[in-house]
């Protein structure tokens, strides 16, 4: 299995927007997607109800569009939040929202019960003992009865533990993973997002070590495109971290991308790509072949855009925890210039007003977009960017005037409260997070 799931925080895609992804798959050799919007309320709010008669041709109709590229369709369910694991009346909920499904032609489902509460009440634990053998037991009846109505039906989980780290500190109970590998039905799939929710690299040790525990292989559900945890940020940065060698250490690899469709075209590229690849795996070179191109979307109004403008955008907004080549290099930029005096900058001043300015004028273009939606899930970001070149900018120029140590440096657009004003950024100045993944208060308290 290799493809893309649906399962952000967040407003669902468009039907629109599900189907040019079914092209983009097919056309790459990915092969599954798995219906699992947080936010569809049936999904995991109300799961108890079914879908209405509108809701449910809707998603007729994306289940037709996966078989008609023939691509594999999973519907995911997500009980875990109110589930009452004893109750009989519960266990028929999930199976009546099966045969709606069925009815529909869905073949290969999934049970999530990721982001709940990590413990049972007093009934459940008497009668099962742990968290992971009530769910094992509610997955088993459910596959049970799906293989019963479709012999060839995947049938995936996802646990309350989906990550080291999560496992590490006993979320979902003591054991439960090795309760699970050895209580859950050995072909039953179960997901995991690797060390980390938003892993940075998933290395073979690891998931060799993690497979002797649920006695099965995996199936990576990677996180590392998900924004929905940061508004602020977007990633498209190429699909990285992942050693060729672990394709042979999973079931399957899934991708949960950014909530703006239109931003995943590089992350999904590079994922198939790396799919496809059997010898070397070059991150970079995918990213720079994938953003070639998606460039073919950013056509304007004025005169054309340039190429090499957008992947020093891209290297702005390339991974949860690495910068592009580019970006990093104007960062550090700025950084020696603010931490020496004028008198020693020679060239470098020169050379970061030459690579902000370009990179702020690129941003502005964007405005020209004649994509809009695509223009329009760039927008606050790179206002947000501009805002922070123009200011420091301007600040060089500032520090480089001959009279700059007699005067403050002011901005007339940069007003107090009005830029970097609200409560979550003077929540976000209070504790200061250090290289160890620790907190400390800030040493001073600014205001709102």
């Amino acid at each position: 299995m290799t493809g893309v799931i649906e399962g952000f925080y967040g407003q669902p895609w468009t039907q629109a927007e599900r189907f040019e992804l079914f092209d983009w798959m097919a056309a790459w050799g990915l092969n599954t997607y798995l219906y699992a919007p947080k936010d569809d309320l049936k999904h995991r709010v109300i799961w108890r109800e079914l879908y209405t008669e509108a809701e449910a041709e809707a998603l007729g109709e994306v289940i037709r569009g996966c078989h008609q590229r023939k691509l594999r369709f999973i519907y995911a369910l997500g009980p875990g939040l109110d589930i009452r694991y004893r109750q009989a009346s519960d266990r028929q909920r999930l199976k009546m929202r099966g045969e709606q499904m069925l009815a529909l032609g869905c073949r290969n489902f999934a049970l999530l019960f990721d982001d709940i509460p990590g413990q049972l009440d007093g009934a459940d634990i008497a009668r099962w003992g742990s968290l992971a053998a009530a769910q094992s037991q509610v997955a088993n009846e459910l596959f049970q009865w799906t293989r019963a109505r479709n012999p060839d039906a995947h049938f995936l989980f996802c646990p309350t533990p989906y990550c080291g780290r999560m496992a590490e500190h006993h979320h979902g109970g003591a054991d439960y993973l090795s309760i699970l590998g050895r209580e859950l039905s050995p072909e039953i799939d179960i997901f995991w997002t690797g060390p980390e929710i938003i892993s940075a690299e998933i290395g073979v040790a690891h998931l060799r070590d993690l497979r002797a525990l649920i006695r099965r292989k995996p199936v990576i559900w990677d996180n590392l495109h998900a924004n929905d945890y940061d508004g602020r940020r977007f990633y498209c940065g190429p699909y990285a971290g992942r050693p060729l060698e672990l394709k042979a250490e999973v079931n399957g690899l899934l991708c949960n991308p950014n909530n703006e469709f239109c931003l995943n075209y590089t992350p999904l590229r590079t994922l198939a790509r790396y799919v496809a690849a059997t010898e070397i795996w070059d991150p970079r070179q995918a990213y720079l072949d994938a953003m070639q191109e998606w460039f073919a979307k950013f056509t304007v109004v004025g005169g054309p855009l340039a190429l090499e403008d957008l992947i020093l955008l891209g290297d702005c907004f390339y991974l949860p925890q690495e910068n592009g080549p580019q970006a990093e290099a104007l960062y550090r930029l700025i950084r020696e210039l603010l931490a020496t005096a004028p008198a020693q900058w020679r060239s470098r001043a020169g050379d970061f007003q030459l690579l902000a300015g370009r990179l702020r004028a690129f941003c502005g273009r964007l405005a020209e977009l004649t994509h809009r939606p695509l223009f329009y899930a760039l927008s606050r970001r790179v206002w947000e960017l501009r805002e922070e070149l123009d200011l420091l900018e301007n600040y060089v120029a500032f520090k480089a005037a001959p009279d700059h140590a007699h005067r403050p440096f002011h901005s007339d657009f940069h007003l107090p409260g009005a830029y970097r004003g609200g409560l979550v950024p003077g929540l976000q100045r209070l504790l200061k997070p250090l290289a160890d993944g620790s907190f400390v208060p800030s040493s001073t308290s600014p205001e709102i």
